[in-house]
C-alpha cells in the first residue's frame, strides 16, 4: 500500500489522540449553570473520539505501516492542536475550540476517503466515511449547543 495513505492514517491517529485529549480537559474543566451539558457532551465527544483510535492503529498495521504511538509524534503529526493548558476556556470558547476540531477532522477525512479511492483501497475509504459521519454528528451537536 502506498506511504502516502499510511502517512495520511497516522494523521489521522494523531490527530483523534488530540481531539480526545481536549475534549476530556473540556469535560474536566467546564464550569458554569450549563455545567451537566457541557460536562456530558464532552465526554461523549472524548467516547466518540476515543473509539476510532484502535480502528486506525490496526488500519494501519493491516496496510502495512506503523501506527505513531508517542505524544511527541501526535503533536507532531496533528491536523489539530493541543488546547493551551495555560489558558483558562469558558464553555462557549470550549464549545467554538471543538467545533473547529471537528471541522478540521471532517475535512482530513473527506481528503482519506478521496486518497483511499485512487489508491483503490475500498476497506479504508468505508472506515473513513463511518468516522466522517460520526465526526458530522458531534459538530452537528456542538452546533446546535452554541445556538
Amino acid at each position: 500500500m502506498s506511504q502516502s495513505l499510511i502517512h495520511h492514517l497516522n494523521a489521522q491517529l494523531a490527530t483523534a489522540w488530540i481531539l480526545g485529549f481536549n475534549a476530556k480537559r473540556y469535560h474536566w474543566m467546564v464550569s458554569g449553570p450549563h455545567f451537566r451539558d457541557y460536562h456530558l457532551r464532552f465526554d461523549d465527544l472524548h467516547g466518540t473520539v476515543e473509539g476510532t483510535i484502535d480502528e486506525l492503529g490496526e488500519r494501519i498495521r493491516i496496510l502495512g505501516g506503523t501506527p505513531i504511538h508517542a505524544p511527541s509524534q501526535m503533536e507532531a503529526q496533528s491536523a489539530v492542536k493541543s488546547s493551551n493548558p495555560k489558558k483558562k476556556l469558558d464553555p462557549k470558547a470550549m464549545l467554538a475550540e471543538a467545533l473547529a476540531g471537528e471541522e478540521t477532522v471532517i475535512r482530513l477525512l473527506h481528503e482519506g476517503i478521496e486518497l483511499a479511492s485512487r489508491e483503490n483501497d475500498p476497506g479504508t475509504a468505508d472506515l473513513l466515511t463511518r468516522f466522517v459521519q460520526l465526526h458530522q454528528k458531534e459538530a452537528w451537536f456542538l452546533r446546535e449547543m452554541q445556538a
